[in-house]
């Protein structure tokens, strides 16, 4: 593996997690370092960082409050 590509791997510890996780993508950055752009979609897709992968959480979350707030609105009644 080029150097420069080793460096970029081991500066962040999620991609050295996602590396562990998926050999294959060692294998593929040690042949064609190109393909780094690709290893990293697949990453945040993974880790769910991409930006729909976001908002969806985000949706997940109002939804979750929206019904905590129910149910504290219908304690209070009861």
């Amino acid at each position: 593996m080029q150097p420069n590509t080793y460096h970029y791997l081991t500066e962040n510890e999620e991609r050295l997690a996602f590396i562990r996780l998926h050999p294959e993508w060692y294998r593929k950055l040690t042949r064609d370092p190109e393909q780094i752009t690709e290893f990293e979609k697949e990453m945040k897709y993974f880790f769910g960082r991409t930006p729909v992968q976001r908002i969806e959480q985000f949706g997940n979350r109002l939804q979750m409050m929206n019904m905590l707030i129910q149910m504290a609105k219908i304690m209070k009644e009861g």
